[in-house]
């Protein structure tokens, strides 16, 4: 019985015969501004700064802490100072379902402070050693290196006042970029003294800046009244050229910050760290106290511009939050502005291991017994590959080649009956019959012991073995 014929679709017009217009197409799905996937071969050069930082945190007794990434907006506030640029300008806070005032965070010292109060740490041994990994966010103009989705490595020590632990930290960081190979950085180091010493220089950089206030920027007029020292840290063309001639702080440091900084200074020349004393370095958060520093790539950097990291001292940070008075020191580093270094100057991570096996398999049969073979051979600690969705003997042996394997286990239909499998060597072309049983053994004393025994030479199979017939077909 024919089927009936089908009536033509009308076009919008109604005429019969013509091919409708197309559909539009959805609109690509695009990412945010500020924002950005890291792909795998971005992957390689993170990984290996973990690892890098993950030797040396474990080096000097850090354990790993990962705050929560959204916390109370009020907890930045009272840390990094509510009239910080950070709170003001550049923080993602919104009120959220429940009626919260919460916010993405910008930086892991308040968080981790917080963490160490609410769960009791100050009843460890002191100095409690925490060290992080992970992204904060902040709003900041898009460009070169700087992202609103950024990444950071950092640690904090509580528990301890004593210089060496400031020098300690100088230390860890130099000794970052060091193993990662980065040209030779410039440690600026300074000290902004503490609450007793601080008020005297105020006034005088107060005096300093008001008679240049109408040749200001917008924010150092404001910062003049709210915050004067973060005016050093000021990056306008219109406020650089009074920087020089400020005041110095370390003019009026008191005898115990004074003698806290110059022992900070005997240890890293003790360790033979390289550091250049900049009297006008200020960090833009509230909570730093005596040493602040910064890592810059090179010594005519412009600061927080180039700036890779910093940190310092902040010993008044647990009381603010709550806590007894307990003093403080941490530093973090951009991962985004060291990686996008090491991309600059060429520093390429260590290429990742040689495969030395590759896992070859014809027919279905022999890809059940080719994948118990993977799991076993992966978990004896084998680089191992394979390509198990491909059934072409001869496409799966050229991903072997191509990846520079240094062995290649065939099994085919004779060897699932046999219970052998092929062994070939595929820089010499040699192959040899091994036991199904006795192949990761075998494959041991090959790869492990540095002495290879004989192997004697077995015919090669057909390029493309052909599956047997199955019963009932011709």
């Amino acid at each position: 019985m024919p089927f009936p014929k089908a009536s033509p679709k009308a076009t919008p017009a109604g005429k019969a015969g013509q091919v409708p217009a197309p559909r539009p197409s959805a609109p690509v799905a695009r990412l945010l501004r500020g924002f950005r996937d890291l792909l795998p071969a971005d992957m390689t050069y993170w990984e290996h700064v973990r690892k890098v930082a993950g030797r040396l945190v474990t080096g000097y007794g850090f354990s790993w802490i990962d705050p929560p990434v959204l916390e109370d907006a009020t907890l930045f506030a009272r840390a990094a100072g509510r009239q910080s640029d950070i709170v003001t300008k550049e923080m993602y806070n919104f009120t959220d379902a429940s009626g919260e005032n919460v916010a993405l965070r910008p930086e892991f010292t308040p968080g981790v402070v917080r963490a160490f109060l609410e769960h009791g740490l100050a009843s460890l041994p002191q100095p409690v050693r925490l060290a992080y990994w992970g992204p904060a966010f902040r709003h900041d103009r898009p460009q070169h290196g700087r992202y609103r989705q950024l990444h950071q490595f950092g640690v904090e020590v509580i528990g301890s006042g004593a210089s060496v632990v400031d020098a300690q930290l100088v230390a860890l960081v130099y000794h970052l970029c060091e193993e990662l190979h980065l040209p030779p950085v410039s440690i600026q180091l300074n000290s902004i003294g503490c609450a007793n010493c601080r008020p005297a220089f105020r006034t005088e950089l107060v005096n300093y800046y008001k008679p240049k206030r109408r040749y200001l920027c917008e924010d150092c007029k404001k910062r003049l009244v709210r915050n004067p020292l973060r005016m050093l840290d000021c990056k306008h063309p219109d406020c650089q050229q009074y920087i020089a001639g400020a005041p110095q702080i370390v003019d009026w440091l008191d005898e115990a910050c004074r003698k806290h900084f110059m022992a900070v200074v005997e240890y890293l020349d003790g360790m033979e760290i390289p550091y250049v004393l900049n009297p006008h370095l200020v960090r833009g958060l509230d909570y730093y106290t005596r040493t602040v520093f910064e890592i810059w790539p090179t010594a005519d950097a412009m600061g927080a511009t180039a700036s890779l990291g910093g940190g310092g001292r902040y010993d008044d940070l647990v009381a603010q939050m709550g806590g007894v008075p307990t003093p403080a020191a941490g530093f973090s580093v951009g991962l985004d502005r060291i990686v996008l270094l090491m991309k600059e100057q060429s520093v390429n991570p260590p290429p990742p291991k040689k495969t030395e096996v590759f896992l070859a398999q014809i027919g279905e049969a022999a890809k059940v017994k080719a994948l118990k073979l993977y799991e076993q051979l992966r978990t004896e600690g084998f680089v191992v590959a394979e390509n198990f969705s491909k059934d072409s003997l001869k496409a799966q042996l050229e991903i072997a080649n191509r990846i520079a394997a240094r062995y290649a286990i065939i099994i085919g239909q004779k060897e699932v009956l046999d219970g052998t499998v092929l062994l070939r060597d595929m820089d010499g072309g040699m192959q040899e019959i091994v036991d199904y049983g006795k192949v990761v053994a075998d494959l041991t004393k090959k790869l492990r012991s540095g002495v290879e025994p004989p192997v004697a030479p077995v015919p090669a199979p057909p390029a493309e073995p052909q599956p047997p017939a199955q019963e009932g077909k011709p």
